[in-house]
């Protein structure tokens, strides 16, 4: 298994079956549309690679906030379901940390939906813990990508 950072938005729309696994209804379209509004403000994504597929991928960008100063926010984490529990998980997660200390971060964070009980294991068990509410007001649900 090979780590590899994907940088440009072909690099990223070639892994959009990976991705589809998060977002099984992602237009192709829709993504490419996201990732050029993305892109320029540090969205990077990793990604675990046996051969040419893609195992299992995630997204981060860097920015910086009040309470935090700067920080790695990590965003669209993805295991393709066959290959779960093989640490690829883990992989992807440690990569995330050495690149969040290589950058000067003071922490990473990210967002695990609600009613998604492994994500929260799984980052419990790599060293994550909540730090408050991440609230939504959803203005138009036909914008959300389901």
């Amino acid at each position: 298994m090979k780590l590899r950072e994907l940088t440009t938005i072909k690099e990223m729309l070639d892994q959009i079956e990976t991705m589809r696994f998060l977002y099984p209804n992602l237009s192709l379209e829709k993504y490419e549309t996201f990732l050029s509004q993305m892109i320029p403000h540090n969205y990077i994504q990793i990604a675990v690679f046996d051969e040419d597929v893609c195992l299992g991928i995630t997204g981060c960008w860097s920015a910086t906030k009040l309470w935090t100063g700067k920080y790695l926010e990590i965003d669209n984490f993805v295991v393709n379901p066959k290959f779960r529990s093989k640490g690829i998980g883990k992989m992807l997660t440690d990569y995330i940390e050495q690149k969040a200390v290589g950058l000067g971060c003071s922490s990473i964070v990210l967002d695990a939906f609600s009613g998604n009980f492994a994500a929260h294991r799984f980052y419990y068990n790599q060293g994550y813990g909540p730090k408050g509410f991440h609230f939504v007001k959803v203005l138009d649900e036909d914008k959300l990508t389901n």
